[in-house]
C-alpha cells in the first residue's frame, strides 16, 4: 500500500516501532535519541515534493516500509547527502540523483525478512519513478543490506578516486544511468 504525504502519520507511531526494531541492531546499533530523530524527522519528510511510503502489514502490524521524495535542487547538504556529494562531485549528483525519486527508509523487521517483503516495498515505492530513475544509499558497513540491493539487481555508483567513504549509493535496476557492475 502507498501513501502519499501527511497520510502516513497515522502510522507514526508504528513506524518508529518498526524503525527502532531494524535500525537499533547490528550493523546499524542507533541509540533512542536517533530513533525519536525519525519520528520528528517523518513529521516534516511528509511535506517534501513527491513523499510517499510503501507500507507491508500484517496482522501484527506494519512488517516494513519505505520512504521516498524527490530529490530537488540544489542537491542537499545535511545528513549523510555531503558524503554523497562528495563521491559522486557535482556533475555526477546532478545527472543521476537531482529529479530522481530518494528512497530514504526501507526497514523490514526481522520476522518478515526473506519472504520478498523488501522487494515488494522497493517495487512498490518505486513503480512511478521518474522514468525509472530512483535511488537510495546505505551503509558500506551494511554487508548484508549491500549483497540484497545488489542480488534485486540495483546498482552501485562507484566514487570517483580517492573519494570512498562509509556510504554507498545504488541506482535502481531502470535507472537510465545505471551500468551493470564488471
Amino acid at each position: 500500500m502507498i501513501c502519499y504525504g501527511p497520510a502516513v502519520l497515522d502510522l507514526s507511531d508504528e513506524l518508529v516501532d518498526a524503525y527502532a526494531e531494524v535500525f537499533s541492531a547490528p550493523p546499524w546499533n542507533e541509540d533512542e535519541e536517533t530513533i525519536r530523530q525519525f519520528g520528528g524527522r517523518l513529521q516534516a519528510d511528509v511535506r517534501r515534493a513527491g513523499f510517499r511510503t510503501a507500507l507491508a502489514q500484517s496482522a501484527a502490524g506494519v512488517d516494513g516500509f519505505a520512504t521516498a521524495w524527490l530529490t530537488r535542487a540544489p542537491f542537499p547538504g545535511g545528513r549523510a547527502y555531503g558524503s554523497v556529494a562528495a563521491q559522486l562531485g557535482a556533475d555526477r549528483v546532478t545527472e543521476l540523483l537531482v529529479g530522481a525519486l530518494e528512497i530514504d527508509e526501507l526497514a523490514v523487521r526481522p520476522y518478515a525478512r526473506g519472504h520478498g517483503t523488501g522487494r515488494a516495498l522497493l517495487a512498490e515505492i518505486t513503480a512511478d519513478a521518474p522514468d525509472g530513475r530512483a535511488w537510495l544509499l546505505t551503509a558500506r558497513k551494511a554487508a548484508d543490506t549491500v549483497a540484497t540491493y545488489r542480488r534485486l539487481g540495483w546498482h552501485e555508483v562507484p566514487p570517483l578516486p580517492g573519494t570512498a567513504n562509509g556510504v554507498l549509493v545504488f541506482l535502481a535496476p531502470d535507472h537510465p544511468g545505471a551500468r551493470p557492475q564488471a
